[in-house]
């Protein structure tokens, strides 16, 4: 971490009540840690809106593994985009439902391509990316 610098905000009371809630809920214990987690979370969704910058994301998806192929689909993706996928985790959920996550790292247009490309898939009940960037500058 660099140099520590004190800024002043002026928010209005109630908001400030609202944020002060929030954020014990959340366990913080001070503000400023809270305000430095928002900062750097919009910088991280700042530098993922870079089609060409470097991300890691974790795709979820929920899906039905009796549906005709849809495991050997979604394999067939997995492995055409190996490049792009640093691991998997699978779980059986129940007698019917799989949950798979994967991990991927790339340029973000190539990220978010390839989340969308498993999570439409047919046969996937749902499906979620959470991306964040690759670098740690934040």
């Amino acid at each position: 971490m660099g140099e520590l610098s004190r800024i002043g905000v002026a928010i209005d009371s109630d908001l400030l009540e609202k944020f002060d809630s929030l954020i014990a809920a959340r366990g913080y214990t001070n503000r400023s840690e809270a305000f430095r987690d928002m900062i750097r979370e919009e910088l991280v969704d700042a530098a993922s809106e870079d089609p060409e910058g470097e991300v890691v994301g974790s795709v979820t998806l929920v899906y039905d593994h009796h549906v005709r192929m849809l495991s050997d689909k979604l394999t067939d993706m997995q492995h055409d985009h190996f490049h792009h996928i640093l691991s998997t985790l699978h779980v059986h959920l129940d007698h019917d439902n799989c949950l798979e996550v994967l991990v991927l790292r790339g340029q973000a247009a190539q990220v978010r391509r390839l989340a969308e490309a498993l999570i439409s898939t047919k046969g996937v009940k749902h499906g979620r990316l959470a991306i964040t960037a690759a670098r740690s500058e934040l």
